[in-house]
């Protein structure tokens, strides 16, 4: 690790400050084949509920939140090297506690009523401010587990936050000038510039909180290419910023999109009708027998051989598993766990189950990435011998006295996560005798009965906030076992081992040495049978050949901010 880090862009970056609102889009001028104008149109299968980045904790909302706010550092087109944002550089003190970030000038906040209907310039306070927010005990704060232990005072504001924000707040995050401030770590953490990157600390200014306290979800005020035009039940439209501060390599101001329109879909089969009707430019999470159904072949399109679309594919840095509650007496016992574990066969789930779509998890919980070697992890192999022996260890012989239980699953009906859900029933009934009920239900609904524990199993993903295997391991950590939560820890997981190492995971800052410890916190997660890691999949998506400069990641987050309109030869 670096300890002194100057941010280099690859873009040149700027700001119009002379931008006038009501310059009509499509007059604007771009060099190098880029042009101004036009609308982009995708769909969404879940409703956007709030557009404020402290409670943006689903992708879905991330997309959209992370293109109205700015986050304080961002990552680059292939979602793996930090760049600049708002913070145009920082450096880290030799001791790997202290990070002092230098602030952009002339970066401005979208006009709103909270700033007398202008906008006005962000500082070190707005991101102090942000931070502080981040950090506190308040409802409306839904990510404080992501700074909670890692910045000096957190806690202690977290505390005394419950019910409003307090003067001075955090002690370990200090404006040092109107565009610098410091934060100090509890302890050295190596991978806190790329969590700097997440989406959810979108910065927005005081002025805001102050005027629509929790109402802020409904009027999102960042500095963002993109402003909030409308919201409601059917949808949002957002328009161009602009005086957005960024350039592209050709000087061009961004945006180049006058609109972004979102609606939203029941199901996979609606969506892609509506891409090929036109009616929209975007697919997102494809499965890929509907586009050999609905569009020709999935190699055909990659090659771009058909007409008017494009796919494009990246191994995504995501898992879907089977979660068990310990609050459930029988999950309690890793006996029963790891019977579960044995029992499920995760190659059968995708080959016949899932038709091929995914790939089963044969290691550990982290996916394999080029900073993740996953095949250093030993993962349960699929034997029912020693599955029916440990539920028989444990008091269930050939499943006789276990619990009837239910997999709760959200999703469209015989959607990839609800064939999963039958197909682990059935294995279970069939390779160890237990009885397991399926229940679809809607996402949010899921989300309040994991929270509760009325879910003792269910059927989820987890996709990383930021390029680091702690992402993943950060569920576990025992401390969050305390909080109702259904993302940090609703598996109710406490294991000093794991804990110890995690924590020792955190302090590294060699590379090595810090991979060698995660991959044995990993192991860890495997050999406790804590969760039941089900497979992997690709992030495809489909992409009207109108569309120019659409990049996709692993990490599966989205800017519209470089992408523009260009209608191909030959289209009507």
């Amino acid at each position: 690790m670096f300890k002194q880090f100057i941010l280099i862009s690859l873009l040149a970056f700027g700001f119009a400050g002379c931008s006038d609102d009501s310059v009509n889009v499509e007059d604007l001028k771009a060099i190098g084949g880029a042009r101004y104008g036009g609308e982009f149109r995708f769909m969404s299968s879940e409703k956007i509920e709030a557009l404020f980045p402290l409670q943006a904790t689903t992708l879905y909302t991330q997309r959209i939140t992370s293109q109205i706010f700015d986050p304080i550092l961002r990552l680059d087109a292939s979602g793996s090297k930090v760049i600049p944002s708002v913070a145009e550089s920082f450096s880290i003190s030799p001791d790997g506690k202290s990070y002092t970030l230098s602030i952009r000038k002339g970066v401005y906040f979208h006009p709103d009523e909270c700033l007398d209907g202008e906008g006005r310039e962000l500082t070190a306070d707005d991101v102090k401010f942000t931070l502080d927010m981040a950090c506190s005990g308040l409802k409306i704060n839904e990510v404080s587990f992501m700074l909670h232990d890692r910045v000096v005072g957190a806690a202690a504001y977290n505390d005394a936050t419950k019910t409003q924000l307090k003067a001075g707040g955090v002690s370990g995050i200090k404006v040092l000038s109107k565009y610098k401030l410091r934060i100090d770590l509890v302890e050295a953490f190596a991978g806190f510039d790329k969590l700097l990157t997440y989406s959810g600390f979108g910065v927005f200014p005081k002025e805001a909180y102050d005027l629509y306290k929790n109402d802020i979800k409904n009027h999102p005020v960042g500095t963002g290419p993109f402003m909030l035009e409308d919201f409601s039940g059917k949808g949002l439209t957002l328009k161009r910023n602009p005086n957005y501060w960024a350039k592209d390599q050709f000087g061009n101001q961004l945006p180049f999109l006058a609109e972004i329109e979102l609606s939203y879909t029941k199901n996979k089969r609606s969506e892609l009708i509506a891409f090929r009707e036109r009616k929209i430019d975007l697919v997102l999470e494809i499965p890929t027998e509907e586009v050999d159904n609905i569009l020709g072949s999935l190699q055909e399109a990659q090659e771009g051989k058909t007409v008017k679309h494009k796919v494009d594919s990246k191994q995504s840095f995501s898992v879907t598993f089977l979660g068990m509650s310990q609050r459930n007496p029988a999950f309690k016992d890793v006996r029963v766990r790891k019977a579960i574990n044995h029992a499920i066969n995760r190659v059968n789930l995708v080959n016949h189950t899932l038709l091929g779509e995914g790939y089963p998890v044969l290691n550990g919980f982290i996916p394999n990435t080029e900073f993740f070697p996953a095949n250093r992890v030993k993962g349960p192999d699929y034997n029912v011998a020693k599955a029916k022996a440990l539920l028989a260890q444990a008091g269930f012989p050939n499943g006789n006295g276990f619990p009837v239980m239910t997999i709760y699953v959200s999703g469209n009906k015989d959607a990839a996560n609800h064939l999963l859900a039958k197909g682990i029933a059935q294995q279970l009934k069939e390779n160890l005798g237990i009885s397991v009920f399926v229940e679809l239900i809607d996402f949010e609904t899921r989300n309040q009965y994991v929270k509760s524990g009325k879910a003792s199993m269910w059927v989820s993903g987890w996709i990383a906030d930021y390029p680091d295997g702690e992402s993943f391991l950060s569920i576990f950590y025992g401390k969050y076992a305390a909080m109702n939560s259904e993302f940090m820890n609703p598996f109710k997981y406490r294991s000093p081992k794991f804990d110890d190492l995690y924590d020792r995971m955190n302090k590294e800052q060699d590379p090595d040495k810090r991979t060698n410890i995660m991959v044995e916190c990993d192991q860890q997660i495997v050999d406790d049978a804590v969760v039941i890691p089900l497979t992997n999949d690709d992030f495809i998506t489909m992409i009207n050949s109108r569309v120019r400069n659409f990049k996709t990641n692993s990490l599966e987050n989205l800017d519209f901010s470089n992408i523009f309109i260009k209608e191909p030869r030959g289209s009507e």
